[in-house]
């Protein structure tokens, strides 16, 4: 039993905020409805509760820097021609479910957004450098007096 919700656009769909300046097109998601697992009772017999929100990368707001890091990120939920899917089943219901499964989304497009910090190389200082050799000649010193008495 699998039911398809697609967002009618009519105009009053407002847009998701994905970050400063993005928003994602509720268009551009796809999103099913299928029977879940788990706890539920007879409820999980009658009703399709589980959440599966597709979304093509291209669809998203999105540098290609941006989109090579989401497709990083994202890992399993990457699947087939460039396409995340997001399952979402922890509630019993599809509205919470549904919310979830953006929620998500959005999680994930907003971390793809912070470009990662540079790692600069650097030395260690001269103090550093001192105290290490200092402490390394006085562990082999110690080392060194307990050897046995007919050295």
């Amino acid at each position: 039993m699998e039911a398809q919700h697609k967002p009618p656009d009519d105009g009053q769909n407002p847009r998701l905020r994905a970050g400063p300046g993005r928003s994602v097109r509720p268009e551009a998601l796809t999103i099913t409805f299928a029977s879940s697992s788990g706890p539920g009772g007879q409820n999980v017999n009658k009703r399709a509760t589980k959440c599966l929100l597709r979304v093509r990368i291209a669809d998203l707001p999105l540098d290609p820097p941006q989109a090579d890091r989401l497709r990083t990120i994202a890992g399993p939920a990457l699947v087939g021609d460039d396409e995340l899917l997001i399952i979402g089943d922890e509630y019993r219901s599809q509205g919470r479910n549904r919310d979830a499964c953006i929620d998500r989304l959005l999680a994930l497009i907003r971390q793809a957004l912070v470009r990662p910090k540079q790692r600069r190389a650097t030395r260690p200082t001269r103090g550093s450098v001192e105290r290490r050799l200092r402490e390394k000649r006085a562990t082999s010193e110690r080392k060194h007096r307990r050897g046995t008495a007919d050295d």
